[in-house]
């Protein structure tokens, strides 16, 4: 086809796999959807042969066998370690003559910057953040849950609405609003009977997700304790940002602090107005922003940078993305 530097830019989460093929002009070739990348499920090898039949559907629309770069951001490449396991399983592939891989937050970063400087923080099932400078310099965090010192997320609040819930119907606990609340999405009676229906699995424990928008409006109504759990949620953020911030130099410069994930994109007043508020007191330099591009975008810019794009072509690109 004679396409200058064509990138393959691979953005899997846990629920669904995008991919693109983009030239270095900004042109996007093809795109592809496929299922979830959970190596840690099913490990690397039957991942990325998940990824195939994704990547094969995008290259044979594009008329391509291969591609100069594989720009991959990957969920669940956590440690460096992991980074350079999933590179080398699609190097074996012979999809692109070169390779990044990086963790999944960096795509979010990327969509959400003008360039590749800037923090994330991600807030969907669970929480993370990453920072990057154009020099390549990055910060990053562990992102495992409680056992790296993460706190929040969906899951993780609505695990923390339920233990409220549940110490405010037995009496251990001050009263909230949660405990009516909580079993009402589920046309239950009590939150007793709501941790029988999960523990029980009568409501499938994968639904405990839809616990956290319930949280968000009780919160909203005014009750205490909800609104507690919220702005803690807020302190995790900024406290993740705040950190990133420091360790890449950027406290003193105007930075954008980029707001992704299903948490946040939701853009709960309470929730993302004190998070503003917090930064303003901490970082006042972050300009803080909500992320709503797909996370393929930033694959494909990471994938851009890397070949060394023409002028405009980053704009072209998001032009593609942003409509």
């Amino acid at each position: 086809m004679g396409v200058s530097a064509p990138v393959l830019a691979i953005d899997a989460g846990n629920s669904k796999t995008d991919v693109a093929i983009v030239t270095a002009d900004g042109d996007v070739l093809a795109t592809a959807r496929g299922g979830g990348f959970r190596p840690p499920a099913v490990g690397v090898e039957t991942a990325v042969n998940g990824l195939a039949a994704t990547v094969a559907q995008a290259l044979t629309a594009a008329g391509l066998t291969s591609v100069t770069h594989v720009s991959a951001c990957l969920a669940n490449a956590d440690f460096p370690v992991e980074e350079e396991q999933l590179a080398a399983a699609l190097r074996a592939r012979a999809w692109g003559a070169t390779v990044t891989v990086r963790n999944d937050t960096f795509a979010i970063l990327r969509a959400g910057a003008g360039e590749p400087r800037g923090v994330a923080v991600v807030c969907g099932a669970g929480i993370n953040c990453v920072g990057m400078r154009p020099d390549g310099r990055t910060a990053r965090f562990p992102a495992l849950g409680r056992v790296s010192g993460d706190w929040g997320g969906g899951w993780g609040l609505s695990e923390e609405a339920l233990w409220y819930a549940s110490r405010a119907e037995d009496g251990r606990g001050a009263p909230t609003a949660l405990s009516r609340t909580l079993p009402a999405r589920f046309g239950l009676p009590s939150i007793y009977a709501l941790v029988e229906a999960l523990h029980l699995e009568h409501v499938p424990k994968l639904r405990r997700h839809e616990l956290t928008p319930v949280l968000f409006a009780t919160a909203a109504d005014g009750d205490p304790i909800a609104r507690a759990i919220v702005e803690r949620q807020a302190e995790e953020v900024v406290s993740m940002a705040v950190v990133a911030l420091t360790r890449l130099d950027l406290l003193s410069e105007e930075t954008p602090v980029l707001l992704g994930g299903g948490v946040l994109a939701a853009r709960h007043p309470q929730l993302n107005d004190h998070i503003a508020h917090l930064l303003a007191g901490r970082a006042p330099k972050a300009v803080p922003r909500v992320v709503t591009s797909r996370p393929v975008l930033g694959a494909a810019l990471l994938g851009l940078d890397h070949v060394g794009a023409r002028e405009g072509a980053q704009e072209k690109l998001r032009s593609y993305y942003d409509v």
